[in-house]
């Protein structure tokens, strides 16, 4: 699970350990529709120290977004997933649309509990019930459109949504997480409202968004967006992995984003 510095080698998920959990019922899961903890845990394994740019990925203008859903994808998607495929591609796109952009503030918290609860509406469902297969990242649009998901879906999804809202990649983290109280990996997504800031957690889990600090029950493990990849080793700062494509499923989303772009 970790990478070092000077021999970059592929990131992978180690299943044999763990799995994304599942979030407890929720009172609507038919999808979507037309004790405190140190906050030094998360400082020291993720603190930014500054909002730097990085080599960021050179990626198609947007990439992930719900309007850049083509028709020939809807239609795609339609004939794999079913009839409500269209429904949902619009509710998804309806939502966007309808929620406020990222103030230029940092206190962007209505805003990141919006988009955690309606990304949260989406039934949970392992990738091997879902894809048949025991790893699989999905695109934003397939996770709407087949109208399932696990933690990556959900964290992936939440991040590029955010970043259709405006809100800067330097404060969004997707993050790799160890659940302790049912020893899984899970992840969540990170946001950080200022460099070295405790971040506020998304999480399919639960739909409040809470600090680090008040999320006992998470433990950092490595983080990333479009421009870097943070490992966290005990009892030590963030150490820089280099590019997030070092990443392989990650590396895989995108070209899958870019290929979703031709239909």
């Amino acid at each position: 699970m970790y990478l070092r510095r000077r021999r970059p080698v592929p990131i992978e998920y180690n299943h044999a350990m763990w799995s994304c959990p599942a979030p407890p019922p929720r009172a609507n899961p038919a999808g979507i529709r037309a004790k405190l903890a140190p906050p030094a845990r998360w400082l020291a394994g993720f603190a930014l120290l500054a909002f730097t740019a990085g080599a960021a990925l050179a990626a198609t203008p947007g990439l992930g977004f719900s309007r850049s859903v083509t028709p020939g994808l809807v239609q795609r998607y339609a004939a794999k997933f079913g009839p409500n495929v269209r429904a949902r591609i619009s509710g998804w796109q309806e939502f966007v649309r309808s929620a406020a952009p990222a103030p230029a503030s940092a206190d962007n918290l209505p805003l990141l509990g919006a988009v955690n609860t309606f990304f949260n509406r989406v039934p949970f469902v392992t990738d091997q019930a879902h894809w048949g297969v025991e790893d699989y990242w999905a695109s934003p649009a397939e996770a709407v459109s087949s109208n399932g998901a696990d933690c990556e879906d959900f964290s992936i999804a939440k991040y590029f949504a955010l970043k259709e809202l405006g809100v800067p990649i330097q404060r969004l983290r997707i993050t790799y997480v160890k659940a302790v109280r049912l020893n899984q990996a899970h992840m969540v997504l990170a946001y950080y409202p200022e460099p070295n800031a405790v971040p506020l957690i998304l999480d399919n889990l639960e739909d409040q968004v809470r600090p680090a600090s008040e999320r006992a029950d998470l433990i950092p493990v490595y983080s990333f967006n479009d421009e870097d990849l943070l490992i966290v080793r005990q009892g030590q700062a963030g150490a820089s992995a280099g590019s997030s494509l070092q990443i392989r499923l990650w590396r895989a989303l995108l070209q899958k984003l870019e290929e979703e772009l031709r239909y």
